[in-house]
């Protein structure tokens, strides 16, 4: 019998380009009830879920779950995870077709 292992995108977010490439991919499919799920991805790869909690002010399993697939955390929580993951969110506006 074959054996098979739980896929985990974590073990694929091993540098800053490999983070990058998914963040893109993800904002890219326009699924934005995606990014906090990615958000804790890349939290959950470079270790740093506990960090990410402080910033949010939350607590760390109340972050697992506001960022899951199920959790609908505040915008405040979003930006404040990103922002101590290193990133911040913006706007810009889209080129406007001719």
């Amino acid at each position: 019998m074959i054996k098979t292992k739980k896929f985990d995108v974590i073990n694929y977010l091993k540098t800053d380009d490999d983070i990058h490439e998914y963040l893109e991919v993800v904002l890219e499919e326009k699924d934005y009830n995606y990014l906090p799920v990615a958000l804790a991805d890349i939290a959950r790869a470079r270790k740093a879920m506990t960090p990410a909690a402080k910033a949010a002010g939350v607590t760390r399993t109340s972050l697992y779950q506001s960022l899951s697939k199920n959790g609908k955390p505040a915008f405040d929580t979003v930006a404040k995870v990103a922002l101590s993951l290193g990133y911040k969110i913006t706007l810009v506006p889209m080129a406007q077709s001719g």
